[in-house]
């Protein structure tokens, strides 16, 4: 089944042996299967690209999956030489005399066919992390039939915490096949520090969910109050007792996403839940909006020339700090508010860029802190192109700042920098964020990958990042 126009999917939790079955039956299936396998790949490296588009001349739509594979299917087109539209982000064919951007291709069942494109942009796309049917277009072609849906079609905005040795994963409103946004208080999951084991396509990042009794992804915050419940400025502190304790800030939200009460919340592990810690703001007359200087955000660690260990808080830059353990953090004493850098100078040229939402990092590679952050109201999308930039101190100056990623007229929203998952290559770095058409004018969203988090990498040796800097 093609589509012209659908949403986004997702990973169910299943058992092994049915798996296997299940595994069985599809290689037996494809193998009789009139379908012909399209692998998209990037020129030189040869990588499999996800999010790529093959449109016919019908207007019938196709997108690779994370092995780049696509299962073409459709008999009016076999045995027929026919033309290929082809979009991607950050990746492109030389246009033929007319400017029209695609290949020839001859389908033909049972058949494999690749199609080369060449990276336009310095971000490299490793695939989509959540959502369904991220091997859909491969199982349909007898491949990654092990591969296990994970129960939810949509993810927002993640936060991501060095919790006791495992990384934990949080999301926003998500998903599920049964309704839209069908969890509206945070969803949760783990996985260890070395998630990943190779840093090219295919992603494969499995991740352990919580779930309910029907193994489906449960609420992992919900507080009190109507309305949806965000999480954010999730970090990981010590107590006096040097127990280590997971904690965020929360913020419940009324229509028209307006906050009406914020509040520190605290991981308990017997219940798996983040519970209650205590309110710290709550809408009234006499102070009806909420504080800017709230421990949310993305949260790092930071030593400070002395010594001192301090948790803070930006998004992307830092505007709030406090000392890295649990009973300051739960003390609004002991917080003190930092005046981010408000725009960064381009490396290119003399454009000042406003940063919206973005994240920070350490580099011991590059010896200084760098940063990704999505362009407030950018050339090609108003929140869909993302920059680095790198500085000498986590409160800057920022400069020397390079667009790395754009979306024509899409949105990448809320990215976020992982320096644990590629520890154990320093010379990369990589970041993820929400691919989805929110703030955009796209009316229909891309099929899958929309409202989902898809992984970038970015090679900090490569001169058009770094070079003159």
């Amino acid at each position: 089944m093609r589509f012209l126009s659908t949403s986004p999917s997702t990973k169910i939790s299943i058992g092994s042996s049915v798996a296997v079955l299940i595994g069985t039956w599809l290689a037996s299936a494809c193998a009789e299967s009139p379908r012909c396998e399209i692998q998209v790949l990037e020129e030189g490296t040869r990588w499999p690209v996800p999010l790529v588009e093959l449109r016919t001349t019908s207007n019938v739509r196709f997108l690779t999956d994370n092995s780049g594979r696509i299962a073409f299917d459709l008999p009016e087109f076999m045995e027929k030489e026919t033309w290929f539209s082809i979009t991607s982000p950050g990746y492109s064919v030389k246009p033929d005399g007319f400017g029209n951007q695609g290949v020839r291709l001859t389908p033909r069942p049972g058949e494999r066919l690749t199609v080369e494109v060449v990276r336009t942009m310095i971000a490299r796309r490793l695939g989509r992390l959540t959502g369904a049917g991220l091997f859909s277009e491969s199982q349909q072609l007898g491949h990654e039939t092990e591969w296990k849906e994970s129960g939810v079609t949509g993810s927002d905005s993640v936060q991501n915490a060095l919790h006791n040795g495992k990384l934990f994963w949080v999301w926003g409103d998500t998903n599920l096949p049964q309704y839209p946004l069908g969890r509206f208080h945070m969803t949760g999951a783990i996985t260890s520090i070395n998630a990943l084991n190779r840093f090219e396509p295919p992603l494969r990042v499995v991740y352990d969910y919580f779930t309910d009794a029907t193994s489906v992804p449960r609420s992992i915050c919900k507080m009190d109050g109507s309305g949806p419940t965000w999480l954010s400025g999730c970090i990981s502190l010590p107590d006096t007792e040097g127990e280590n304790r997971l904690v965020g800030t929360y913020v419940k939200i009324q229509p028209p996403l307006k906050a009406y009460r914020a509040g520190l919340a605290e991981w308990d592990d017997q219940t798996l839940q983040f519970k209650h810690h205590r309110t710290v703001w709550s809408e009234s007359e006499e102070d009806p909006n909420k504080p800017e200087n709230l421990p949310e955000g993305n949260a790092i660690l930071w030593s400070d020339p002395v010594g001192q260990q301090w948790a803070l808080f930006g998004d992307p830059f830092p505007h709030l700090k406090c000392p890295a353990n649990f009973e300051a953090w739960s003390d609004s004493s002991t917080w003190e508010s930092i005046v981010p850098q408000q725009k960064v100078p381009s490396r290119l040229s003399d454009q000042l860029i406003k940063p919206h939402r973005g994240a920070i990092a350490w580099s011991p590679f590059r010896k200084r802190w760098v940063t990704i952050f999505t362009q407030s109201f950018g050339e090609s999308s108003p929140f869909g192109e993302i920059w680095y930039a790198e500085a000498e101190s986590p409160f800057g100056p920022w400069k020397h700042a390079v667009k790395v990623l754009s979306h024509q007229n899409y949105t990448f929203y809320n990215p976020r920098l992982h320096p644990h998952l590629s520890a154990s290559k320093p010379s990369i770095i990589l970041f993820e964020g929400t691919y989805s058409r929110t703030f955009s004018k796209t009316e229909t969203p891309t099929a899958k990958y929309d409202y989902n988090q898809i992984l970038y990498r970015l090679d900090l040796d490569d001169p058009a990042l770094v070079g003159g800097s």
